[in-house]
């Protein structure tokens, strides 16, 4: 298992932070997302996760990865 972190741009409250946990959670090898709004900060655990997934799973929650 592997734990990628991210940074998520454009959340400003509790339901965006929920909203991104549902997303990530849905893509096939994820076994685990946290997030943190304060710093936007990303973790996702699993196996055979992309980046290319993870940013579309946060961009269909409606932000965006910071480079």
């Amino acid at each position: 298992m592997s734990l990628k972190t991210y940074t998520v741009q454009g959340m400003t409250c509790g339901h965006c932070v929920s909203s991104v946990k549902e997303e990530v959670g849905e893509i096939p090898g994820v076994t685990g997302v946290e997030v943190d709004l304060d710093s936007g900060r990303l973790d996702v655990s699993g196996d055979g996760v992309t980046d290319d997934a993870v940013r579309q799973a946060v961009e269909e929650a409606g932000y965006q990865l910071v480079p």
